[in-house]
């Protein structure tokens, strides 16, 4: 049974009602504990057989430059799968990852982005909206979730999802990749800079 792009938490639920098993309080939090367990028995695996998208790290390095950001991470996968991938890379150290929203947590991922923007807001003390909050994803649910949660959206088309997938869905941006730094800051800029979003 595929993911696409759904939390973790979904997919432990579906699983169990798959298998004709009725869920109690302690299945989830069993699950995501073998789960957790088991990515992290294999984390060599990550640098030996995973990749890091072309421009990524020099992008999260220029974006960080910017005034005022904070970056995180709004995934599907749990929060110890998440720093464990983002460390066998190298990228942690651009991340706040107590700010972010992760797979354990059972909310629709529109809804996850919301939670983020609370507890960054709550850090921060600066109200999170759609006018300040830059979402980067790769497939046409992320465009949607940044839709529906309060975010602007810069879609990647290296994922799921075709360039016209990502427009339609109703991307702000569209890049076909990561690799051309100033076009991510200048992307990242633009979207949250009053001016040019009481023109848009």
């Amino acid at each position: 049974m595929p993911a696409l792009g759904r939390p973790d938490s979904e997919v432990v639920f579906e699983t169990l009602l798959v298998n004709g098993v009725q869920a109690e309080d302690d299945h989830l939090p069993a699950f995501l504990g073998a789960l957790a367990s088991a990515f992290a028995a294999r984390r060599d695996r990550l640098s030996a057989d995973g990749r890091v998208m072309p421009g990524a790290e020099e992008a999260l390095t220029s974006v960080a430059r910017l005034d005022g950001v904070v970056q995180t991470v709004l995934t599907g996968t749990i929060k110890s799968n998440a720093v464990l991938k983002l460390k066998a890379f190298g990228l942690d150290r651009f991340v706040d990852f107590e700010l972010g929203g992760y797979g354990e947590e059972v909310y629709p991922k529109a809804t996850l982005l919301q939670v983020a923007q609370s507890r960054a807001g709550q850090r921060l003390g600066t109200r999170f909206t759609s006018a300040n909050t830059v979402v980067v994803g790769d497939s046409a649910r992320d465009v949607q979730a940044a839709r529906i949660g309060g975010a602007a959206m810069i879609a990647v088309a290296s994922g799921r999802s075709t360039a016209a997938e990502l427009r339609e869905a109703g991307a702000d941006v569209v890049l076909s990749d990561l690799s051309d730094t100033a076009q991510v800051v200048t992307a990242v800029a633009a979207l949250t800079s009053p001016a040019d979003r009481r023109a848009g």
